[in-house]
């Protein structure tokens, strides 16, 4: 069963943070840091606890900030993740760990490898961003980049555009919808449930997206898997390929039938991955 908490902060910040529990007497097993897309509440979902279970893997998780009841923390950058990721480890008396992100989480957990690299055993990014840069169209193949790019004239302007922001359709492939339908349905829950805590958690990370990560992808050193759907029109393939092309160590994995959503199935085989590290 799932305990939620709250972790304080020095600077007076809470963050809403979710923890599995010990999977052995002595809580020397592995343990999962999941990192969660924009928006949702941060809380971990089924398939990711039960698919850690299976393998005896502790899952730890928290809202980042103005998600899920966690304190804002306006301005932050993606490095920001990673002090805040250590002080939840911290709290729950855990100090090695891998990291796992999807969509606007897969930043986050390459955050937290590259500030706190001795602490990280791999990561794993899936249909994660890429740093914006204008060696590539980073917009190119984006069904609805409207929030991303509202947010590089600033946050309030991003926030101007939240006001009228719909939900495109045709940002997901059948299969996403077949995944949101099945055994992902709980992630279409939780982003309604994010809902009560407002926009400002999707505002700050779209900005922060747009802007210095805080931190370079060469400091990334730890082994990283990168997953990636082909078909995918939320975060396009380019991103993967920037992303195989500038971290030290890193893997790709495409999945050539998946979309935005459906990409999640690899999540199993992707903590076998993790375990092997």
């Amino acid at each position: 069963m799932t305990a939620s908490f709250d972790v304080h902060l020095p600077d007076g910040r809470m963050l809403r943070a979710h923890d599995t529990g010990p999977v052995t007497d002595d809580a020397t097993g592995p343990v999962l840091m999941w990192h969660h897309g924009s928006p949702q509440t941060g809380a971990p979902l089924e398939p990711v606890v039960s698919a850690a279970a299976e393998r005896g893997i502790r899952v730890i998780s928290y809202g980042r900030p103005s998600y899920g009841g966690s304190s804002p923390n306006p301005g932050r950058d993606v490095a920001a993740a990673g002090d805040d990721a250590a002080a939840v480890a911290d709290a729950v008396g855990v100090d090695r760990f891998a990291t796992m992100g999807a969509s606007g989480g897969g930043p986050h957990a390459l955050a937290v490898a590259a500030r706190h690299p001795e602490r990280i055993t791999g990561v794993v990014t899936l249909a994660g961003i890429a740093p914006l840069t204008d060696r590539f169209d980073w917009f190119d193949g984006m069904r609805a980049p409207g929030g991303l790019q509202a947010a590089q004239q600033g946050r309030a302007a991003r926030a101007r555009f939240a006001e009228i922001d719909e939900f495109d359709p045709e940002q997901f492939l059948p299969a996403d919808f077949a995944a949101l339908e099945g055994r992902w349905s709980g992630l279409g829950a939780d982003v309604a449930r994010s809902a009560e805590f407002g926009d400002d958690g999707l505002i700050d990370d779209d900005v922060a997206f747009v802007n210095p990560w805080g931190f370079d992808l060469a400091e990334v050193r730890v082994p990283v898997l990168v997953v990636q759907g082909e078909g995918d029109r939320v975060v396009p393939r380019t991103h993967a390929s920037w992303l195989l092309a500038h971290l030290p160590d890193a893997t790709l994995w495409m999945r050539l039938d998946d979309g935005h959503v459906s990409v999640l199935d690899v999540v199993p085989d992707a903590m076998d991955w993790l375990l092997e590290r």
